[in-house]
């Protein structure tokens, strides 16, 4: 895709940037599919843009969504706007959902991509479980209400390493790390004082493009677990809702007498199904993004 001019991100205040992007209206359903068949058939240029361009409060939501980690919001919605283009570049109309669903993977990506080569302490770990570990830690000590300065209570680390299934040592180490990264609001963005960190803040409202990528994200992901239980059998099935997938879960010693069989067999069943709805999981998604391409 031939480059073409998008407002640039300043390194300074927010707003003026945030406002250019607003002034760039959003596509109905028909005009979106009519401007990515003339990209896709005939690489119209223009279309392109369009296509681009109705999509940036998108990437700077996105891009807000990782403002905890320390680094600029304009580098970072830098990186989304390219992963926006990537996702123009190779999006079917023909499959029939809208850009904003498949845009999510690229923009995502590019800035996950991103803050994983800026941070010296990714370094520490590359795998998937790392990676899973430092962009969901944050989402689940927010949901905990454990958002201040300091170590984590013994029993809020082990919950967060049963969920993203890591050791605890590795979650009380990720803490730590990301801890040093917290800065307040109000804290100036140069040292003349000029604006503050929270004049970058954008609306917390979503867009209609948020909205509807965001439904249809937990859409697939119910699509994904749906088609991931089907694998088990039903005893392996019911076993995994009840350990895993339930607010409360049933206790071994409930199911053991439900079963007729020892506490440790329920257990060794749990661990079973639970490895095979990964990779199940797994394979759809690998299946789903190479269909995609």
């Amino acid at each position: 895709m031939a480059s073409f001019a998008l407002p640039i991100a300043p390194e300074g205040n927010l707003s003026r940037y945030l406002q250019e992007i607003r002034k760039f209206p959003m596509l109905t359903p028909e005009e979106e599919l009519s401007l990515a068949k003339r990209w896709r058939d005939n690489e119209d240029h223009p279309a392109a843009h369009k296509l681009v361009t109705s999509h940036l409060r998108l990437v700077a939501k996105i891009a807000m969504g990782y403002r905890g980690y320390g680094l600029p919001v304009g580098e970072l919605i830098s990186e989304g706007n390219v992963g926006m283009m990537q996702a123009v570049k190779r999006f079917d109309p023909d499959r029939g959902f809208r850009l904003a669903t498949y845009a999510m993977w690229w923009i995502r990506a590019a800035i996950q991509e991103y803050i994983l080569h800026s941070w010296s302490l990714v370094k520490m770990g590359t795998t998937a479980a790392q990676k899973k570990l430092f962009f969901n830690l944050r989402r689940l000590k927010g949901q905990m209400a454990a958002l201040e300065e300091g170590d984590l209570q013994p029993e809020q680390v082990a919950k967060i390493a049963h969920r993203l299934q890591v050791p605890e040592q590795d979650v009380i180490s990720m803490n730590r790390r990301l801890a040093s990264s917290d800065n307040s609001l109000n804290a100036p963005l140069r040292a003349d004082g000029d604006g503050e960190w929270q004049d970058w803040l954008v609306d917390e409202s979503d867009s209609q493009e948020t909205e509807l990528a965001e439904r249809e994200d937990m859409g697939n992901r119910r699509d994904l677990l749906n088609g991931a239980l089907k694998t088990l059998n039903e005893r392996e099935r019911h076993i995994l809702i009840e350990r895993r997938l339930k607010d409360e879960p049933t206790t071994l010693e409930e199911l053991s007498q439900q079963y007729n069989i020892s506490r440790e067999r329920v257990r060794q069943i749990e661990v079973r199904a639970f490895e095979k709805l990964q990779k199940s999981m797994k394979t759809q998604v690998v299946e789903r993004r190479l269909s995609l391409a």
